[in-house]
């Protein structure tokens, strides 16, 4: 690997593979929590470096729920990625965000159950703030790389992450727009919080592909509608991509990369040292 992948996509239903990567290399890393999805693809486009990972692993096996999401970001940390663009698929909870449009949301509503939230624990706790879950700034370039392809595309939006695999009952589909939600998936949650704890920017390139089952004259959402609306998007994804490098700056112009500044609470003194070598990726340059 000849040179750091610091943007890395996390590629979701539908989009498995990146075809325009070029001199590619795949890469297996092991983590203190496990291994990833899939290995990492890393290669170059438009000549910038680049990662990409499959989120459900090669033929999409893996559950929402069985997703190592742990892993997958403390992985691209590693590599020495600093910014994650989600590629996600998702069900519209508004009238006025259809079918075929993308999303970039700026809060997310967690309603997962039993999934691993944090890298801390085991003798060591931070506090991460995440009024603002998203990186404000990468969402706005990714928001333009977006609008760039001409395709429809909503700079905000609310983005509640359920448990799944299943789909929504009516019933909880018309709770959630009644809460204000704008749209529905399954994976966001926990992995924008994760980001944020390893320090790295998140932004999610939302893909709807239905009104999920709320809207009276649709037909309820199902995997055949998902897929066809994502295979239709899929060059769109990628030369949004292809934009967002050519438009990314070098350095970083927000605080994900101090997250965990004034997030440890654990005296030094008390933290075990397995738990300390597990998570010195992230917290060494804050202990003495």
């Amino acid at each position: 690997m000849h040179h750091k992948p610091k943007l890395g996509i996390i590629g979701g239903s539908g989009l498995y593979q990146m075809n325009d990567l070029r001199e590619k290399e795949e890469i297996e890393v092991s983590t203190p929590f496990g291994i990833p999805s899939a290995p990492i693809v890393v290669g170059t486009l438009e000549g910038h470096p680049i990662a990409f990972l499959a989120r459900h692993g090669l033929g999409h096996y893996l559950t929402p729920s069985e997703v190592n999401y742990r892993a997958n970001i403390y992985a691209l940390k590693t590599l020495g990625v600093e910014r994650i663009v989600s590629i996600s698929a998702c069900g519209s909870l508004r009238e006025d965000y259809a079918p075929g449009e993308i999303v970039v949301p700026n809060q997310v509503f967690d309603f997962t159950r039993g999934r691993q939230p944090t890298f801390f624990g085991d003798g060591m706790v931070a506090h991460i703030s995440v009024a603002n879950p998203f990186c404000t700034d990468l969402s706005d370039y990714v928001y333009q790389s977006v609008k760039s392809t001409g395709i429809s595309v909503h700079p905000t939006g609310s983005f509640i992450t359920i448990e799944g695999p299943r789909f929504s009952t009516k019933a909880e589909s018309n709770t959630f727009r009644s809460w204000g939600m704008s749209i529905i998936g399954m994976t966001t949650s926990p992995e924008v919080y994760l980001a944020r704890e390893a320090e790295l920017c998140y932004a999610v390139m939302a893909h709807v592909t239905d009104y999920d089952v709320w809207h009276t004259s649709e037909e309820p959402v199902s995997v055949e509608m998902v897929i066809e609306i994502l295979n239709r998007n899929t060059e769109i994804a990628q030369e949004a991509v292809r934009h967002l490098l050519n438009n990314l700056p070098e350095e970083r112009d927000c605080g994900c990369s101090s997250a965990l500044a004034d997030a440890l609470i654990t005296n030094p003194s008390v933290i075990p040292k397995e738990t300390r070598q597990r998570l010195s990726l992230l917290v060494e340059k804050y202990l003495p």
